[in-house]
């Protein structure tokens, strides 16, 4: 076909780049570490607010159960 490629030394996937100094991966993976990190984090805080907020919902609508469950 003639809208091939063929022949051509231009790669097909030209949005991939693999450098050839490995270590220009080291602050891309640094990176991740960091989002991975802090993605990490932001959950923790996340599941404690909702236990917060669950307790005191608690409270709130069941006073006389959730008095009973403390004993």
């Amino acid at each position: 076909m003639a809208g091939d490629m063929e022949g051509s030394d231009r790669p097909m996937m030209e949005f991939l780049y693999f450098p050839e100094d490995k270590s220009e991966y080291i602050p891309a993976v640094l990176m991740l570490i960091l989002f991975i990190i802090a993605a990490a984090v932001t959950m923790i805080f996340i599941i404690k607010a909702s236990r917060k907020e669950e307790k005191k919902t608690e409270e709130t609508f069941y006073p006389k159960e959730h008095k009973e469950n403390e004993r």
